[in-house]
């Protein structure tokens, strides 16, 4: 087990380290979205235009084997542009179905809260059940199937904000931000000629991600670390300044994480520190506030952060 987590932490910094050529300065962002496609997880990456959003999710695409499918999401988009649809055919007097977009690896909804809430609902079943049901009839997509979905801020001109279902789907929320100064003038030196996303080489192929996915489900959990995932998530619930908690599936998607950071770590078992470096990413955007709480300038994420503050931790882990 141990040589395993090895190899599985070697592979998973190759990556990392291939997807920085083109995302400078932003390792932790970059892992966080490797915890996420090696938990078949989704991911919403939210900040202002220009900060390297989508060139994150095209340099994933290409540091693996997989089929990247891109959907730029506008006010007229419609539903059955994202999942396919049933065109009659005169040939042979039947409908055939037509597949969309979200029948691929990798889909990248760019700028998805600038669709409207009927559109950005058609991504609900694929991205729990990764299977589309058009015309009563269930399509599964391929796996690793994977959503990375942009967003702007919701203060900017022309974006709906995501459906709380639709939020609780994404196992992860990040941010890219702006890079730092050296890493601007690296990025500035680089072009045109420098590392671009089509230059990548190859890192990890179909079968790899897939071993490496079911290898992560089987890292070891301590009983004392499923208590502690538990009440960190309980204690948003008890918050008086959210009206909304995180779901079980938050406890299940943090639980998921903390094994993927486990592994990408060397080790075959979590230990308290994967929940406290992944519980703001996992479960801030699934928090709904008071109107009280917003009016003092509280954010979700502060609350995390006091709610791991404030959570009794986990005894030592022995025997492990």
């Amino acid at each position: 087990m141990a040589a395993l987590a090895l190899q599985f932490q070697q592979r998973f910094q190759a990556l990392a380290a291939n997807m920085e050529q083109v995302i400078r300065g932003k390792r932790e962002t970059v892992e966080l979205a490797l915890i996420c496609l090696f938990c078949e997880g989704h991911v919403l990456i939210e900040d202002v235009p220009g900060t390297g959003k989508t060139t994150l999710a095209r340099s994933l695409a290409a540091s693996i084997q997989a089929e990247l499918r891109r959907v730029q999401f506008t006010p007229d988009l419609l539903p059955s542009d994202i999942t396919g649809v049933s065109i009659f055919d005169q040939a042979s007097h039947s409908f055939e179905f037509h597949r969309g977009p979200v029948f691929a690896n990798l889909v990248l909804a760019d700028e998805i809260n600038r669709a409207s809430p009927k559109t950005q609902a058609a991504l609900l079943e694929v991205m729990e059940e990764r299977r589309v049901t058009v015309d009563a009839e269930s399509h599964p997509v391929p796996r690793p199937f994977m959503v990375l979905a942009t967003q702007n801020p919701v203060d900017m001109d022309g974006t709906y904000p995501l459906p709380e279902a639709q939020l609780d789907r994404f196992l992860m929320r990040v941010a890219v931000g702006y890079p730092d100064h050296a890493s601007e003038v690296e990025v500035l030196k680089g072009m045109p000629t420098g590392p671009q996303v089509e230059r990548l080489p190859l890192i990890a192929r179909a079968a790899d991600v897939a071993g490496m996915i079911d290898f992560a489900a089987r890292i070891h959990v301590a009983d004392s670390i499923y208590d502690y995932v538990v009440a960190v998530v309980g204690a948003t619930r008890r918050s008086p300044e959210v009206r909304l908690g995180a779901s079980p599936r938050a406890s299940l998607a943090l639980l998921r994480a903390c094994r993927v950071r486990a592994a990408a770590a060397g080790r075959h078992y979590v230990v308290p520190e994967d929940v406290k470096a992944l519980a703001v990413p996992v479960l801030a955007h699934r928090l709904l506030l008071t109107a009280e709480a917003e009016l003092r300038g509280r954010t979700a994420m502060a609350i995390v952060a006091d709610t791991l503050a404030t959570t009794p931790g986990p005894q030592a882990l022995a025997g492990v």
